[in-house]
């Protein structure tokens, strides 16, 4: 299949859940999109202005999740782990419906939306796709948290790393290529939060919905889950699925070497915002061509756009 040519899903696909912050119930469509449409998202509870992008400039609150909103005031929350997953699909156009404002948190992971999508297949266009491409290092420093994205020739990757007091989360760190490697792991790993940090939450009207059925808990040295852990970088591992979803608020995918440590929504938010704040960071690419094994080679076959 090629990796060069815009790419839907083949037809809808559905999902029911609870949002994690509102508690609400929530019913969740993806829908085929033409090439060049992109990924948006309708609030389909609401009669007009109901149109949300996922993009940088439309992020409008990064407190332990993504929300978008439109000039209305319209918003949409906790995206990350769908844009995650579509990221790392490849999918480029998309109609998301959703009658709330909160995606379903479903298991707090992203293989729910992998799973169903990959069940019924992509629609392959014959429109090339678009990339950005990093032209010069950008980089923020925040206290002990870092985040920097340099240029890359062929691909893009994320190499993240967490530090915790708590020792059974301790220090981890994971380093992927999204083109090139298995991405089950990071499709599959949940959402974490400390038992402590619960009450906090509730203070803050958040994790209405939160649960051990679609959260990791930790309790001093001890899952809560019975279940345990689905793979040793669990963690570090959700960190990076959370990143490829606000990468893709960049509206392309993106051809660059990204490293993080103790980042979050905030964080690689602002990376994006600074990145697009000067044309002389980015080259917005369109790569033509049959066919490109596992990642952006061949400089012949893209061609500046922007």
């Amino acid at each position: 299949m090629s990796i060069l040519s815009q790419k839907t899903i083949s037809k809808k696909v559905s999902f029911s859940g609870i949002g994690i912050h509102t508690g609400e119930q929530v019913n969740l469509n993806i829908l085929p999109a033409l090439p060049n449409t992109g990924i948006i998202f309708i609030r389909t509870d609401l009669k007009k202005n109901n149109l949300v992008y996922p993009l940088y400039n439309n992020v409008s609150d990064t407190t332990l999740c993504t929300t978008i909103s439109n000039e209305s005031g319209v918003k949409v929350s906790t995206i990350e782990h769908l844009m995650g997953a579509l990221y790392g699909i490849g999918i480029d156009n998309a109609i998301i419906e959703l009658n709330s404002q909160e995606v379903p948190i479903l298991d707090g992971s992203a293989i729910k939306f992998v799973d169903k999508i990959n069940s019924v297949g992509l629609k392959i266009s014959d429109q090339p796709i678009k990339i950005i491409k990093i032209n010069e290092k950008i980089e923020i420093e925040e206290n002990d948290k870092f985040i920097s994205i340099d240029k890359s020739n062929v691909t893009c990757d994320i190499d993240f790393e967490i530090k915790y007091s708590n020792k059974l989360i301790s220090n981890q760190k994971n380093k992927v290529n999204i083109f090139d490697n298995d991405l089950n792991d990071i499709f599959s790993s949940r959402t974490f939060c400390l038992y402590e940090d619960i009450e906090k939450l509730k203070k803050m009207n958040l994790g209405k919905g939160g649960s051990l059925d679609n959260a990791i808990v930790v309790k001093n040295e001890e899952i809560m889950n019975k279940s345990g852990l689905r793979n040793d970088l669990e963690f570090v591992n959700h960190k990076i699925l959370d990143c490829m979803g606000d990468l893709f608020l960049s509206g392309y995918k993106i051809i660059g070497s990204l490293k993080c440590s103790q980042g979050g929504h905030n964080l690689t938010n602002r990376l994006l915002r600074k990145i697009f704040s000067d044309k002389i960071n980015y080259s917005l690419l369109e790569i033509k061509g049959k066919q490109l094994p596992h990642n952006f080679t061949n400089y012949h076959k893209l061609k500046t756009i922007a």
